[in-house]
């Protein structure tokens, strides 16, 4: 399967798993030669009746026990189906039978944004939110870190980070004005054609009549990255659509000071771990130096994050940095926090 046909399946709606009909099995390797049981073959492809859920259940149980499964691509349906390129690999299906509920909130469950103050340390005004992502169920309630790890085991990563960004684009009208900008996180990961996957990102830009220059597409699982150039490729795909783009845990593992120069982002966000007591330590205090003068040399805004003593804010503004989030500043919530504690 070609990275195109996979990034395609893995943004669009998972096939729903039917009360009863038959496990389509794609097996290039011949590893079904020790299933016990009913099922018809045409070549290289098999079709195993199922009479329930329960029974769809046992059958990918037992295929899992008795077969090599580690290169069979399936589908399950109220009919044969023989076309490979909707197939999924077969541990994404066991991890959506197992998981139903989840994967059908992933797939048309109710999103909202809650919003993180972000403060101008310049004038102590609001600059912007960040958006993170919240169930706006009330009786479906289950953590963002949850729902990514569920997204992640049945191959729905793309389409959840997806409607994590339509959500925050979405969230953004009427609550906050033009000018403040959004902070909306991205997983460098899901997008595997950078020209083609964002093509949805940027019309929902346009349906909802946003300005881009507001909007501001933040890097995580920085840790994960491996390949530099292609995330180069992604970040100057959404400069070139007019938002902005920011690099986060700056000082944590991938995103080092010697990545700045070679991404060029619009925004660093430094590691909490940089910022907890910076006030007391010289050797934070000079890595938030070295940060200050890099950015300041290449004109990117500098972020502290995870700001929780009022010492912790006050250092940062004391050596200049930008901008300012945390606990102490503001929590994230349903509404866009209006602050004036700050405001002297």
């Amino acid at each position: 399967m070609d990275t195109q046909t996979k990034s395609c399946i893995e943004c669009g709606l998972p096939f729903p798993i039917r009360d009863s009909g038959f496990l389509s099995i794609f097996d290039q390797k011949q590893a079904l030669h020790n299933l016990n049981g009913v099922y018809e073959q045409e070549g290289d492809l098999y079709y195993v009746p199922y009479v329930s859920k329960q029974a769809l259940s046992q059958l990918i149980s037992t295929i899992e026990e008795t077969c090599d499964v580690s290169e069979l691509m399936v589908f399950t349906g109220k009919y044969k189906v023989r076309n490979h390129a909707v197939m999924i690999p077969f541990g994404y299906l066991r991890e959506r039978v197992e998981n139903e509920s989840l994967v059908q909130f992933i797939s048309s469950g109710n999103f909202i944004s809650h919003f993180q103050p972000i403060l101008n340390l310049k004038d102590s005004s609001i600059y912007g939110y960040e958006s993170l992502l919240r169930s706006g169920d009330e009786h479906f309630n289950i953590s963002p870190g949850q729902l990514f790890q569920v997204a992640q085991s049945t191959g729905l990563f793309s389409l959840l980070d997806q409607k994590a960004r339509e959500t925050a684009v979405q969230s953004r009208v009427n609550n906050i004005q033009e000018g403040v900008k959004s902070f909306i996180n991205f997983l460098p990961s899901t997008i595997y054609n950078p020209d083609f996957c964002l093509r949805h990102t940027f019309s929902v830009v346009e349906k909802y009549n946003v300005n881009p220059e507001d909007l501001v597409f933040e890097v995580v699982e920085t840790e994960k990255i491996t390949d530099v150039d292609y995330l180069k490729k992604i970040l100057n795909t959404y400069k070139r659509s007019g938002m902005k783009v920011a690099l986060d845990d700056v000082g944590s593992g991938f995103a080092t000071l010697e990545m700045l120069q070679l991404l060029q982002p619009d925004y660093v966000k430094i590691d909490r771990q940089y910022i907890s007591y910076c006030d007391q330590d010289s050797e934070k205090q000079q890595f938030l130096q070295n940060v200050m003068h890099i950015a300041n040399s290449m004109g990117i805004k500098v972020l502290a994050e995870g700001i929780e003593r009022e010492e912790e804010l006050a250092y940062c503004r004391s050596i200049r940095v930008d901008l300012a989030q945390g606990y102490f500043i503001g929590k994230p919530a349903p509404k866009p926090l209006q602050m004036n504690r700050f405001l002297y």
